[in-house]
């Protein structure tokens, strides 16, 4: 499968049209930015990186119940997935607070958070990913109906149930991930974009160390060797 035609590009990907109006292909990027765009830079490395986790996690939820986008890695930056109807919400999943949560409200960072926590934002660069609430999203026409919601919400949760264990298990807190979803050609609500240490956050158990985009944000190097890390515990 080849890419055909450029259909979008983002802070992290550029999707591309194939031969099969039923697949697309996505091109993962080396660039970084943090802070709505404010922050940039970039990181040879980081695009395969992360297509090689997004990958292996992808495999896991697909074999655990979760519907995905994801058909197969073509190569180190290219990950071939179904074509779906984009949902402009970005789906937001706490365990433990910090970033905006703790800024915010005011919950002292890395306090374990008494039930998992998901919340909506409007993907919406040129708003700055307002916070949304259902009626927001209703109002907004992002979703179709509060079935809609409901169904995201579940599969955020059951996504973290997969998920947070299965870290857990390779020395890792899953702190927090934001998620994207789309709808298929039948109309189902599945799994789109990526997993990785872009949109993830992850601390080292023993030693509390952030192993994600944390270590751009915050100006503390070794971004290329945390993901290689993450990456290294992930494929055992």
């Amino acid at each position: 499968m080849e890419k055909t035609e450029l259909l979008y590009e983002g802070k992290a990907k550029k999707i591309w049209k194939t031969s099969d109006t039923n697949l697309l292909i996505s091109e993962f990027k080396d660039d970084l930015t943090a802070f709505n765009g404010g922050l940039k830079s970039s990181e040879e490395g980081k695009g395969a990186l992360n297509n090689k986790i997004s990958t292996e996690l992808f495999k896991l939820l697909n074999e655990k119940g979760v519907q995905t986008h994801f058909v197969e890695m073509l190569d180190d930056n290219h990950m071939l997935h179904k074509a779906c109807e984009v949902i402009l919400i970005e789906v937001i999943v706490r365990n433990i607070a910090t970033g905006s949560l703790s800024k915010n409200l005011g919950i002292e960072h890395g306090t374990v958070l008494p039930f998992t926590l998901v919340e909506f934002d409007y993907k919406n660069d040129a708003l700055g990913d307002p916070k949304l609430n259902d009626q927001h999203c209703l109002i907004l026409n992002l979703v179709k109906n509060e079935d809609e919601l409901y169904e995201i919400r579940r599969m955020a949760r059951k996504i973290n149930d997969i998920l947070k264990p299965y870290f857990f298990e390779k020395g890792l807190k899953l702190v927090d991930f934001k998620l994207e979803f789309g709808r298929d050609k039948n109309g189902a609500i599945i799994l789109i974009d990526e997993i990785s240490p872009d949109n993830c956050r992850f601390w080292d158990i023993e030693s509390g160390e952030s192993l994600d985009k944390d270590r751009f944000r915050q100006g503390k190097g070794g971004l290329k060797v945390a993901y290689e890390n993450v990456l290294n515990r992930i494929l055992g």
